[in-house]
Order: structure tokens, then C-alpha cells, then sequence
């Protein structure tokens, strides 16, 4: 795929994502790391393959890190961070490391929960948010199960 078709989808996905709330930067990189054909980058790579200056990447990096649609590792001997997705099962791996976030929001629920009381109206509403925090919890591991199934189906 020629550079220009790649940057060309990668925008055109990049937009639905900032669309739906994503910084336009987090966006572009993590569209063109699910698009462009390498398995790992480091932010010199994403900024010369966006055509973008470094300094533009480094918030969009830590952004994706965060909200845990890319990851990082590290090569002995290497001075840079490397980030990627994983292969193997892209939307798996992002989906549960989620799950991980989903058990964070409940811990800081409980919290809060125990200071103000269950009884009043604002406790009752975070109440109501941990329950729907513990059902999305039990969902995204049932769901991960079953795509891991239906993924089966696709791969043979």
C-alpha cells in the first residue's frame, strides 16, 4: 500500500474515533498503528510514518497507554519505548486489559460509597453505578469468551 492510501485510511478511521471522543492525535496514532503493517513502534517511527513532529506523538502516546489500546515494552539494549497492539487478537487484548479499568472504577466506587453514605440520593446513584460497573465487568469477560470461540471460527 503506498504511503499516501495508507495516510488516507488512516485518517479517514482516525475521524470516526475522534468522533466518538478520542483526542485526534491518540486517534491518528492508534489508527495508523492498527492499520501500517509493523508490529512495534517507537514514537520516531509514528511521528515520520504521520508525517507529524515527536513532540505531537508523546501525548497521544501516553493517552493510548492509559486507556489501555496500546501497550509498551522495552528491548535490552534499546534507548527507545517500543508500542504496539498485539496481533494475535488486537480487540481481545484491549478489551481485557479494560477489564482491569472496569475493577479500578468499582474500587474507587466503594469509596466514595463509604463516605457519604448509601442512604442519600448521590449514594444511591453511585450505588446504581457499581452495579452497572460489576455487570459490564461480568459482560466484557463473558463476551471475551465468546469472541474467543466465534475468532476460532474465523481463523479455520
Amino acid at each position: 500500500m503506498a504511503d499516501d492510501d495508507l495516510l488516507r485510511a488512516v485518517e479517514k478511521f482516525a475521524q470516526t474515533l475522534e468522533a466518538s471522543g478520542m483526542p485526534r492525535m491518540a486517534a491518528r496514532v492508534f489508527a495508523y498503528v492498527l492499520a501500517e503493517d509493523s508490529d512495534r513502534y517507537t514514537a520516531s517511527d509514528l511521528a515520520e510514518g504521520l508525517r507529524v513532529s515527536p513532540a505531537a506523538i508523546s501525548g497521544a502516546v501516553r493517552f493510548l497507554l492509559d486507556a489501555k489500546l496500546l501497550f509498551k515494552e522495552r528491548e535490552p539494549g534499546m534507548r527507545s519505548d517500543l508500542y504496539r497492539v498485539y496481533d494475535e487478537d488486537v480487540w481481545s487484548t484491549i478489551m481485557t486489559a479494560r477489564v482491569a479499568v472496569l475493577d479500578d472504577f468499582v474500587r474507587g466506587i466503594d469509596e466514595a460509597i463509604a463516605l457519604i453514605g448509601a442512604e442519600r440520593r448521590g449514594g444511591r446513584r453511585l450505588l446504581e453505578t457499581r452495579e452497572f460497573f460489576d455487570f459490564m465487568h461480568a459482560e466484557t469477560v463473558q463476551m471475551m469468551q465468546r469472541w474467543a470461540e466465534h475468532r476460532k471460527t474465523l481463523l479455520s
